[in-house]
Formats: structure tokens, C-alpha cells, sequence
């Protein structure tokens, strides 16, 4: 990217901007589609994002993908509020991964709470800054004035300029370190119900979305991947899939996990149907070597073998376990197993790519930018600045566009092929081949007094470890397994308890699944709690109340 000076810029462009990056993306009012902005990089100080330009347009750099969670909304709602403008005068684009921008990944339920202060901030600095602009130019005091939908008001003569009348002015001006922000009894917007700005988009179609995207003389791709997601390609013949109308190529590819790479096929046609009618005539023969031990059969075969293991002791451990179940009146155990389960998002995996020498751009419906960023820098070695990243909307995701082995691939080909591929899963690739949710069983020992009180608890976990393949890193390096469970989730007041992990280490691509494990510890746990109420003979809300 070519370096621009910030004073230049905005000399230059006539707007004001509070953030670090303007990419070159930009949106029309609401989500509708992608529009280019007129420069490449500009460094300023603060993190929250917002240009306005001198025709008093205002756009929002959203810096957390839009899933359907509705960021799209949340995100420039907060700068609105301080900004002094509605929310139909703000336009929406997202960040592209620079880390500049700071985290960008929209999981674990963070956009608004990390968020919230960040992105009040850059608007009431930018309000606080076209005030003083204002003030300035009238001769009076910042109180004489006060910002509403888009412009600065003089309090005594009721004259009035325009957000873009003032952004010459404005960005010569230092940006505020701590600016005023709304006191929440004097919110205009936030807590508020407003008609979302992604609605009329979504519901007549102008929306984009990552399965939309066309680029020009792109190629279409399908994937064909081994049945048993690990097997090695030993032969390919084409010959029938070469003869379906559209089939332009078959060539071997890989697919990139977090923990492996693996083989796969690639059919290339001038559209999506025919990719697919050109895999269904695809032969290919594959070694599966030992695929067979990655079977749920066998992992949930090896729970059973695992749960007579201590495991890794969660450091929130109280009392003596072994000593209250020894001094217990009446104790119960119980196990309860949960399955492997697919995302299935209603838009599958779909990516576009387009490496022109040693620069490549992407277009994907992902949930962190900044983790595409990374991964497509160390996996093909393109410099980060050589990397263009335009976030789609998405139709779903629950975790798993968190997992980019789909960006990799269309990244691969165009590579391979020196020109723009557009790859598309089908439904039953996404539900065949992962990365899923965890299947896990949990463990459980209860005792209780003559009194019906529960006196211990032990809560010992047992499955893959989506950290390992993830992370790189075994159970023992965190907690995230007990989420839900542990003592800071689930309070409950029990003597002696104790939390346990035991790691089937597998080779099944494993990924978060919306709440991860809570969603799994909290079934056996709560269950649990039930079963220990009924055993006390005791109501069951009634027996968590007295806890």
C-alpha cells in the first residue's frame, strides 16, 4: 500500500476521519453493496472508525463481521448516539484486517462489550471536534453550540452547518484523548427499538452476501474431499467428469486445517451447477490409511476408556471430593454423552479469490478479517499489505467461518490457475467434513447429606480438545473445557467440589460450536443437579435455591 501523510489526506479529500485505516471499501446507505473510498492507508490515533466526507456523507467502519448477529446495526448505533446523527444517515462498510484496527473477530459474544466504549469515544470525539470547528468559525464558545442529525447549531443565532461544511476545519484540529461522553439518562438511540438498517437490504435482495460475490472472468470450483476427510489421493479419472458442458479442469488440491493438510480435488467450470455435475462423474481412488480410527465409534469407545482417569484438576477445586463422597449419606453418579454437531449454517462455506502475482484479493463471508489476514500470509506467503480483504455479509455461521480452510482453498487455486476462482461447498460437504463441535461425556459424583444437602460434587469432563488443534496447545494450558460448569459459571454453594478433564486427542477437525463447551457441560450438569434433587427428594428449583 502506498503511505500517505494524514495531513495531506484530508487536505486533499476534504473529510474528517477518526480511526487508523480507510480501506478501499466503503458502502451505500445501509449494507447494500460495496463502493471503493479514495485512499489506500491513513494513520491516525484512535481506534473507533468514521469518515465524513465534505457532501456531509458519514460512514462507519464496522469492525466486527456481521453474521447475523446484527453488528451491522449495534456498531454504528454506538457512534450515532455520540455523534449527534441518526442511523439513516450512516453508512456501513467493514474493516479489512488490518491490525491496526485491533481484534476483529465477531465470537464469544464480543463485539458489544469490547466495543462499547471504543466506539462511543470516536464519535464523541469526532462531534467534540466539529463543535470546536463550528464555534471557532462563529466566534463564540463550544457551549454556544450543539450537534444534531448531522450538523453543528449556534445556540443564539440558530445558524447551522453541515458535518461536511466543517471537516476541513475539523481536521486540523488535535483529536480529543478523553471525550465528554452521553450520560445512558439522556440516550437517543442506544436501548432503543429502531428499524434495523440491514432490512430493507436483506428483504429485496440488494444485500451481498459471501455467496454472491462476482468478480469479473472468474472461474467456478467445487471440491471433492475424501469421505473419511483424511485420505490421500492415489489416482484421478476425469475422463467422464472432463465431458459434462461447462467442465473446464480437474486438478488435485489440498484442503488446510488448523492441525493438517490434507488432499482433495478440485472441479473447475463455468458455473457452480456444472462443478458439481463434473465431481458426480469424478472418479477418484483414496488411500485411507488408518481413517478408520478417526470413527465416532472408536472416540466415543475411547471415552469410555478414559473416564477412570484423574485428568487435569481445574484450580477452582474446594474441599475433598474423596473424602466428602466417603463421608456422604447417599451418593449417585451419572454420565451423560453428547454428539459430534455440525454448524450448518444456512449459506455453507463459499470463498472468492484472486492472486494477481504477488498480491491477492479476497472475498469471503468470515468472522475475523484479521485471522484470514494472518493465515493467508504465513500459508502462501504473501506480504500482509499484498492482502485484500472484503468481509461479506453472512448467512450464518455459529463458529464455524471462524475456521477459514474454505478461504485457503480458493486462494490455492487461484494460485494455481492465475485467475479469480470463486469455490463454493454444498450442504453435504459442510455436513460431512467438519470441523464440528466436540462429542463429549461427562462424568459426575454427587453426595448428600442426611439432610438432603448437597455436600460434593465432581464434574469430569471427557473429549477432544478443540484447543489442541486450534491453539497448538494441550487441556492443561486453560479452563476453557469447565466453561459452564466451573464454579464462576455455575455458583452453586457445594463444600467440596472439584472440576476434571481427560483429552481424547483425535484427528476429527474440531472447532466452537456457538457456546463451545457450555453447551455440552451445562446438559450434564444441570441434569445432574436434577437427578440429585430427585434422590434428596427435594424440588428441584427449590434444591438449586438453597444453594
Amino acid at each position: 500500500m502506498q503511505n500517505i501523510q494524514r495531513r495531506s489526506f484530508l487536505k486533499g479529500a476534504g473529510a474528517l476521519a477518526i480511526g487508523f485505516m480507510l480501506p478501499e471499501m466503503g458502502a451505500a446507505k445501509g449494507i447494500a453493496k460495496l463502493t471503493k473510498l479514495s485512499a489506500d492507508a491513513v494513520d491516525l490515533e484512535l481506534n473507533p472508525y468514521i469518515l465524513i466526507t465534505k457532501d456531509n456523507r458519514i460512514t462507519v467502519l464496522c469492525p466486527r463481521p456481521d453474521m447475523g448477529q446484527g453488528t451491522t446495526q449495534s456498531m454504528p448505533m454506538l457512534v450515532a448516539e455520540e455523534l449527534g446523527v441518526t442511523m439513516e444517515q450512516i453508512t456501513v462498510t467493514f474493516t479489512n484486517g488490518s491490525a491496526k484496527y485491533g481484534g476483529q473477530v465477531s465470537g464469544g459474544s464480543s463485539s458489544v462489550r469490547t466495543r462499547w466504549k471504543p466506539m462511543r469515544e470516536a464519535g464523541a470525539a469526532a462531534r467534540e471536534m466539529l463543535t470546536k470547528a463550528a464555534a471557532d468559525r462563529w466566534k463564540v464558545t463550544e457551549a454556544d453550540c450543539f450537534s444534531e442529525k448531522g450538523k453543528v447549531f449556534n445556540r443564539k443565532t440558530k445558524e447551522s452547518l453541515t458535518f461536511g461544511e466543517l471537516v476541513d476545519d475539523a481536521s486540523k484540529l488535535d483529536i480529543p484523548k478523553s471525550p465528554k461522553l452521553t450520560a445512558p439518562k439522556d440516550f437517543r438511540l442506544i436501548g432503543k427499538s429502531l428499524p434495523r438498517l440491514d432490512i430493507p437490504a436483506k428483504t429485496n435482495g440488494a444485500a451481498q452476501f459471501g455467496i454472491d460475490v462476482k468478480v469479473p472472468n472468474m472461474v467456478y470450483a467445487v471440491m471433492l474431499h475424501s469421505p473419511m476427510i483424511h485420505g490421500k489421493i492415489k489416482s484421478i479419472d476425469d475422463a467422464a467428469a472432463l465431458k459434462i458442458a461447462g467442465v473446464r479442469k480437474v486438478m488435485k488440491a489440498e484442503r488446510a486445517m488448523t492441525h493438517k493438510t490434507v488432499d482433495c480435488v478440485a472441479i473447475i467450470a463455468d458455473n457452480t451447477w456444472a462443478a458439481i455435475e463434473g465431481r458426480k462423474a469424478l472418479v477418484v481412488d483414496w488411500d485411507n490409511g488408518d481413517a478408520e480410527k478417526n470413527s465416532t465409534t472408536t472416540y466415543f469407545a475411547n471415552l469410555q476408556k478414559l473416564k477412570t482417569q484423574d485428568g487435569t484438576l481445574l484450580k477452582d477445586k474446594k474441599g475433598d471430593v474423596t473424602e466428602g463422597l466417603k463421608n456422604a449419606n447417599k451418593t449417585i453418579s451419572a454420565e451423560y454423552q453428547t454428539p459430534f454437531t455440525a454448524h450448518a449454517p444456512l449459506e455453507p462455506p463459499n470463498a472468492t479469490a484472486w492472486v494477481q502475482g504477488d498480491k491477492v484479493e479476497i472475498w469471503a463471508p468470515i468472522q475475523g478479517p484479521d485471522g484470514v489476514l494472518d493465515t493467508i500470509s504465513k500459508q502462501f506467503g504473501f506480504k500482509k499489505e499484498n492482502i485484500r480483504i472484503n468481509v461479506q455479509l453472512m448467512g450464518g455461521a455459529f463458529g464455524r467461518k471462524s475456521y477459514i480452510d474454505f478461504v485457503s482453498e480458493a486462494v490455492f487455486l487461484s494460485k494455481k490457475l492465475e485467475q479469480p476462482v470463486k469455490l463454493t461447498w454444498t450442504r453435504e460437504d459442510d455436513l460431512t467434513q467438519g470441523p464440528v463441535r466436540p462429542g463429549m461425556l461427562n462424568v459426575l459424583r454427587g453426595g448428600l447429606d442426611a439432610d438432603g444437602k448437597l455436600t460434593t460434587l465432581e464434574h469430569k469432563v471427557v473429549g477432544g480438545f478443540l484447543g489442541r488443534q486450534i491453539w497448538k496447545g494441550g487441556a492443561e494450558a486453560a479452563g476453557f473445557w469447565s466453561e459452564g460448569a466451573n464454579e464462576e459459571d455455575s455458583p452453586y454453594e457445594i463444600p467440596n467440589r472439584a472440576h476434571r478433564f481427560v483429552e481424547e486427542k483425535t484427528e476429527i477437525p474440531l472447532l466452537w460450536w456457538r457456546s463451545v463447551y457450555a453447551s455440552t457441560n451445562v446438559f450434564g450438569h444441570e441434569s445432574f443437579i436434577d437427578e440429585l434433587a430427585h434422590a434428596a427428594k427435594r424440588d428441584p428449583l427449590d434444591f438449586r435455591l438453597s444453594m
